[in-house]
């Protein structure tokens, strides 16, 4: 009889690091949308850790302009990535529900440390209409959410670069980016510097999204203990997921997105997700919080047959 799987839940109800309200309710919508249910018909079971809250922006100051909320946004950074090596340990693959994108540098330095202490490292596939690259200095907005990836590769705030155990915490060469179509002009200089693969919307066009996927799975897996899954829902094209804070046209369509968690179930590589930027007040009747559901079915191993 095969070994029941292990996944460990937890919602991470945080906006600070985005740039409109919103996205904080963004768990509870997937979880309407029956998540734990489906995930226990497939056959998983459910570890259910609860959520991390911050305080609202209301009762909080800004603070520091190039990076908001700072001290907030670390906070529960800090104790995701408690959470996650907890849940690791235990031998359960944790799914984090966001709240803003802010939260991978907890989930991956989590993952990334569980790891380390093993000798060992771990590949990154990021879905995205973003790079999240954004540095202090180079962010436009200020907004965190932005910034999340380029700390977890080893630039940006000591405060962030130390959550993990190692520096950077994923290595460029195993970190690959799919449905990119949207680059601050600061920010692109460092994506080019650091060396990590960015399959634009329009590479994936002319080249198709087969062969890029592939591609994108071979560098995250050559070498590492396994992937972690960190899924902005902005990177589906708004037409299928109209729930998003930082919406940009022409993403990856339904299919493609599926393809992606399929593929990623399919090569037994998956050791941790993020289901990230689900907006419901942009919602259509909870249509992107389903969606969510969907997908991180297909990469728990869903299938039509």
């Amino acid at each position: 009889m095969a070994r029941r799987r292990v996944t460990s839940i937890l919602s991470v109800h945080i906006d600070l690091g985005a740039g409109r309200r919103g996205v904080d309710m963004g768990p509870s919508a997937i979880r309407i949308a029956g998540l734990t249910q489906r995930l226990a018909d497939l056959g998983w079971t459910v570890l259910e850790r609860g959520s991390l809250y911050v305080r609202e922006p209301e009762s909080v100051k800004a603070g520091r302009t190039d990076a908001r909320y700072l001290k907030e946004v670390l906070d529960v950074c800090t104790r995701l990535k408690e959470a996650t090596e907890q849940a690791l340990a235990r031998g359960a693959l944790p799914l984090v529900l966001g709240g803003d994108h802010s939260l991978a540098m907890g989930s991956i330095a989590g993952v990334s440390n569980h790891f380390h202490a093993k000798g060992k490292s771990v590949g990154v596939l990021w879905m995205d209409a973003h790079t999240d690259m954004n540095t202090p200095e180079t962010s436009p907005s200020g907004n965190i959410h932005g910034m999340p990836l380029a700390h977890m590769l080893g630039h940006g705030l000591p405060q962030f670069r130390k959550l993990a155990a190692r520096t950077p915490a994923v290595r460029p060469e195993r970190t690959a980016l799919m449905g990119i179509r949207s680059v601050d002009p600061n920010e692109a200089d460092l994506v080019r510097k650091t060396g990590v693969r960015v399959y634009t919307m329009s590479e994936i066009d002319e080249r198709g999204f087969s062969t890029c996927l592939a591609e994108a799975l071979d560098r995250v897996t050559d070498g590492t203990a396994g992937v972690h899954m960190s899924f902005d829902l902005d990177g589906v094209d708004p037409k299928v997921a109209p729930g998003v804070g930082t919406p940009v046209p022409g993403g990856l369509s339904y299919r493609e997105a599926h393809w992606a968690c399929e593929a990623v179930a399919r090569s037994g590589s998956l050791v941790s997700m993020d289901m990230v930027e689900l907006n419901p007040v942009l919602d259509e009747r909870n249509e992107t919080g389903r969606l969510a559901v969907e997908l991180i079915l297909s990469a728990f191993g869903k299938t039509i047959l």
